[in-house]
Formats: C-alpha cells, structure tokens, sequence
C-alpha cells in the first residue's frame, strides 16, 4: 500500500496496490501493521454502506461522545470527498483537503478523529463504504453547512441533493470546540 500525506496532518490517501489481470483485480484495503508503520492505530469496530444518486451530498458530518476515524472508499462510481480539520488550535483548523474517490482509481482516505467529512456524487450512481473505529451514536451526530462561505469548498454541484438533517447544518464559526489539537 502506499500511504501519501495530504496538506491536512494525519489525514492520508491510502492507494493498495492492485494485482489485475484477465479474471479482475485482487487488492488489500487494509493491513493492520502497515497502517501501525504510518502511526494510524485503529480498530474498526463497524462497517457502513451507502448508495446514492448523481449530485447526492452527504456531510459534512462528525460525532462527538464517542468520535469516530473513519476510512473510506467507493465500491462503484465516483465521488467528491472533503475532509475538514475541526481541532480547535490545530495549525489547519478550518483547513480541508478533497480527493476524487472512485471504484477505478480506488484510493481510500483516513479520516481520523477531530475531523468532518463529506461527499457529493459526481457519476450516475455511487456505493460508498465506510470502516469506523466507533460505533453510531445518533445523540452525538453533528454536522457542518455544506456550502459554509468560511470554508469555501468548490462543491462540484450548486444544488446538491441533501437530507434534511443536512440543510440545517450550522456553519463552521458557529460550532462547538469539540475536539482540540496536541500538535
């Protein structure tokens, strides 16, 4: 696997290495020491997946109480990923990075604890998995406004389709200091 830092501290674009040929592809997406060797020691203790249509916006979503890491890949499709440092005195608080996740490409992104995350939809139709090193806690969800003007993230549509729990976001000075940085 090759781990590559982004511009965001701790969050990694992980791509494994591929083994294809006439038959498909075989691929790990995970291996605990090799993750332990880049100083990401997580424990996935649950496993979600999404499915969602073109231009669908999921996030930009984090929990407090019992956090969670997060990796993530999409299975089919493609989407638009944004992970966004929340931790308070962080040198990148407020700071977000993106990468294009695909089912051909099939980069994944760690997404430790201390940050909100999110995706749009950009093909037909996406499946999307996410490993968590915790369990959902509904009474801990929190969210920041998709199109929060301080962020400025160059979403890839302008009217995404979102959940009403998502419409109603606060925006990112209005949040909590939840999660605050040692670094």
């Amino acid at each position: 696997m090759k781990f590559t830092p982004t511009a965001i501290r701790d969050v990694l674009l992980i791509e494994p290495k591929v083994f294809e040929d006439r038959r498909g592809f075989f691929m790990e997406t995970y291996r605990r020491d090799a993750f332990a060797a880049q100083g990401i020691q997580a424990d996935f203790v649950q496993i979600n997946h999404s499915q969602s249509v073109r231009n669908t916006l999921r996030g930009l979503h984090y929990q407090v109480g019992h956090p969670q890491g997060k990796l993530v890949r999409v299975l089919r499709g493609e989407v638009f990923d944004v992970v966004v440092d929340i931790r308070f005195g962080s040198p990148t608080f407020g700071h977000w990075v993106s990468e294009v996740l695909s089912a051909r490409n099939k980069k994944q992104l760690f997404v430790p604890i201390g940050f909100a995350h999110g995706f749009c939809v950009l093909s037909d139709e996406a499946e999307f998995l996410y490993y968590c090193t915790d369990y959902y806690h509904p009474q801990g969800e929190k969210g920041i406004i998709w199109n929060d003007p301080d962020l400025a993230i160059p979403w890839p549509t302008p009217e995404p389709l979102l959940s009403e729990k998502d419409q109603c976001n606060p925006r990112f000075r209005d949040i909590d200091r939840d999660f605050s940085c040692n670094c």
